[in-house]
């Protein structure tokens, strides 16, 4: 390269720009090099301008190197070398150069308060401000200043710092600067404070598009929606992120139909969207499962630039999984030639939710094979899914991984952990957990509620719920449905009663279906059939299929045939292929043995193809699931199986155990009855579990529908005999059995 010394510095100048406009460290280095050997006294613009690109190209060490050799560095000089450090958050060099300069204008003072803001050091940001008023008043102040301060006030919700700098900024005649009035409003806007935002906004002299948009939005976090449509209306012009910001708005308000409204009317303006736009309006479907008009946005997104969007196809995954469209979601994710932690968690949620919790685990293990580090967002919704599969030993790992990784402080993982505890059976280590965290929120306390109700623990359910009124926290609904279905299970009617209308006449809350649901399982269980009918002609709305089954399930255990046939006519008509009715209602007639009643109702299954789901159950061992049926003899270890039940029936006859008959729906002989109940499927479950799980540990089983009362009372005989804890989880409850009794009290 030959060039002129007269020239030579600008040249150098321009080609180092071009080195930052491309990123190209290598080559602004080849640069360095070329000067030092052409120019053997550099102008110090020159040198100011190497500094200034080492700096934009991050390499600090290389800028503070030619900053140091600089035999007259200017003002500009030490500048550019303060606000390297500044950017960068390098607090102790940072105040190390401020100090050792021999003159500080403006922008070193905004160099010094930027760099402290960065950190989130509001003391010290506040202390240089003030510093600078006092030593340098002759100094211009800087606009950028301003803002800075006022942005770091919002973040940390400051009021006194932010009503300080307000004042200063009347007082020095920054009002008219857009830079420093739309921080202004937007402060005042995200802590609360609107009116004072909107006095600030129709004090400026002058509005432009961006204090609208600011105002706007400030409106929509504080639920001023109505001022916010007649803000956006009153504008002469709107652009791109005006219309955003009332998508955006309208969503988190979660008015979803209007910000799909406000969609097709920006779409028929013709304007740019970006990832924000698509990424609100595709919330805004998923919230109320807008299928089509997601599937129109899709569409649309492909003709764009954002089709291969890392963020608009993370909302793509999402919505089509809030429509409980998982295929597409997968078919989306899949295309993502880039994922990040938000991409994969809204697709691990998403199975979660539609009923996939082994897609999701499976996912959480794939998504780690990609070297993505999980937040605390994707580890409490992988544990939730390990709960609903019952899965104690993956949970346990997750919480290993928690406690490694230092995510159990985020409450998201530690509620999902209480939670998990809890649904597997293991309600002293979910309240253990619960103990152990410092902050509880209103989940934390519901999730441990719910956990005691499933093992049917009304005392210490009541207990709990009582312990987080006392707390000054507010109960939810899931709270009030843990409390109501507790009392059931314990048969605690007038404690539920009162409970109930607690719920509506002192906390305000508005019962759904599973709060009647509860309540009719209240009065049931306890035999109090009439009752029962009672509420529920009472009820605001029709009962639900549970609510009727549940009802005719209690028919069939008290022997209420008038009441019993009242619940079925409506089932089978609110669910004409819910098998529940037919096999409730066959249960009752076979209990006052009327067979040929239930005989009519087997043929009318057939002809309309019902079949009823099969009974199952299923255990862990050596991480594999073992699945058994009724007279299942498809296990490998069958003969072993079979053989230990034999054993075991002989003792529990010897220690007083009668077979019931009533469990068996067939009118066939006392003999075949006997067998057909020995066979059912948690007793093959539980001997499997006797034949391979170590003693010393417990015995756990799920079922996939209730325990009937002959599997109940032979399986507190098993316990006692064989000295083993046996946990029993079916649709309902936890039966935690233990020498010789169930933690239920038999009553379920």
């Amino acid at each position: 390269m030959s060039l002129s010394h007269s020239s030579s510095s600008n040249h150098y100048c321009a080609l180092l720009k071009l080195c930052c406009e491309t990123h190209n460290f290598t080559k602004a280095k080849n640069l360095h090099s070329h000067i030092i050997k052409t120019l053997p006294y550099p102008e110090t613009f020159l040198l100011n301008n190497l500094i200034s690109s080492y700096a934009k190209l991050g390499s600090i060490p290389y800028a503070s190197k030619v900053f140091d050799q600089m035999p007259h560095p200017n003002l500009y000089s030490w500048n550019t070398i303060l606000s390297a450090y500044s950017k960068l958050g390098r607090v102790s060099e940072m105040e190390y150069l401020f100090d050792a300069m021999p003159r500080r204008d403006g922008v070193s003072w905004n160099s010094l308060i930027s760099g402290y803001a960065g950190c989130g050091l509001i003391y010290q940001s506040v202390k240089a401000y003030n510093l600078m008023l006092k030593n340098d008043g002759s100094i211009n102040l800087n606009r950028i200043t301003f803002s800075t301060l006022l942005i770091l006030a919002s973040k940390r919700g400051c009021v006194k710092l932010g009503r300080q700098i307000h004042g200063h900024v009347v007082k020095f005649g920054f009002m008219s600067y857009v830079f420093v009035g739309s921080p202004l409003v937007d402060m005042y806007s995200k802590m609360g404070m609107i009116s004072c935002a909107r006095k600030v906004f129709d004090e400026l002299p002058e509005k432009n598009v961006v204090m609208y948009n600011t105002l706007i939005m400030g409106l929509m976090r504080c639920g001023r929606v109505e001022d916010s449509k007649r803000l956006f209306f009153e504008m002469r012009e709107r652009d791109s992120i005006s219309w955003t910001s009332m998508i955006t708005g309208f969503t988190q308000n979660g008015l979803d139909r209007d910000a799909i409204d406000i969609f097709r009317e920006m779409k028929l303006e013709n304007l740019q969207m970006d990832q924000y736009t698509f990424g609100s309006v595709l919330t805004a479907c998923g919230g109320v499962m807008a299928l089509q008009e997601g599937k129109q946005v899709h569409a649309y997104i492909i003709r764009t630039d954002y089709k291969d969007n890392i963020f608009v196809a993370s909302a793509l995954v999402e919505m089509y999984c809030k429509c409980k469209n998982i295929k597409s979601a997968e078919a989306v994710f899949k295309k993502m030639t880039c994922k990040n932690v938000v991409s994969w968690t809204a697709m691990l949620v998403g199975y979660g939710q539609n009923g996939y919790s082994e897609e999701a685990v499976k996912t959480f293990s794939d998504m780690q094979k990609y070297g993505i580090e999980p937040d605390d967002f994707t580890l409490g919704s992988v544990i939730s899914s390990c709960a609903n599969l019952a899965s104690l030993e993956e949970g346990a790992q997750f919480h290993a991984r928690a406690l490694t990784s230092g995510l159990i402080s985020f409450i998201t993982v530690s509620n999902a952990l209480v939670t998990l505890y809890g649904k597997c059976g293991s309600i002293e280590d979910s309240h253990r957990l619960f103990n152990e965290i410092s902050f509880k929120d209103e989940v934390t306390w519901t999730a441990l509620v719910s956990g005691y109700a499933q093992f049917g623990k009304a005392n210490e359910t009541i207990g709990l719920f009582e312990s987080m009124l006392a707390h000054g926290l507010k109960p939810d609904k899931v709270t009030f449905i843990g409390v109501l279905s507790a009392c059931s299970r314990a048969g605690l009617v007038e404690k539920g009663n009162q409970i109930f209308e607690s719920m509506i006449n002192e906390h305000g809350i508005v019962p759904i279906q599973d709060h009647y649901t509860c309540m009719i399982d209240l009065f049931s269980r306890a035999g109090r059939i009439e009752e029962a009918r009672n509420f529920i002609n009472k009820m605001p709305f029709s009962p639900d299929a549970i609510s009727w089954a549940t009802l005719l399930s209690s028919c069939r255990f008290y022997g209420n045939m008038d009441i019993g046939k009242w619940a079925a006519e409506f089932l089978m008509e609110l669910d004409p292929h819910n098998t529940a009715s037919y096999v409730l209602l066959s249960s009752v007639y076979a209990a006052k043995g009327k067979w040929e009643e239930v005989a009519r109702l087997r043929k009318d299954m057939r002809d309309k193809g019902l079949r009823k789901e099969p009974g199952c159950s299923w255990i862990k061992y050596k991480n594999q699931v073992h699945v058994f049926s009724a007279d299942d003899k498809s296990n490998p270890f069958s003969d072993q199986i079979y053989s230990e039940l034999e054993k075991l029936n002989y003792k529990m006859i010897k220690e007083g155990y009668v077979p019931d008959m009533n469990s068996v729906l067939h009118d066939v002989g006392d003999s075949e009855k006997i067998k057909m109940l020995n066979h059912h499927s948690e007793k093959l479950a539980i001997a499997f579990g006797l034949l391979f799980i170590p003693p010393g540990l417990p015995i756990r089983v799920v079922k996939n529908l209730r325990v009937c009362s002959d599997c109940h009372n032979a399986t507190k005989y098993i316990s006692k005999i064989t000295n083993r804890e046996i946990l029993v989880r079916d649709t309902a409850r936890f039966h935690l059995f233990k020498d010789g009794t169930c933690s239920c009290g038999d009553f379920w």
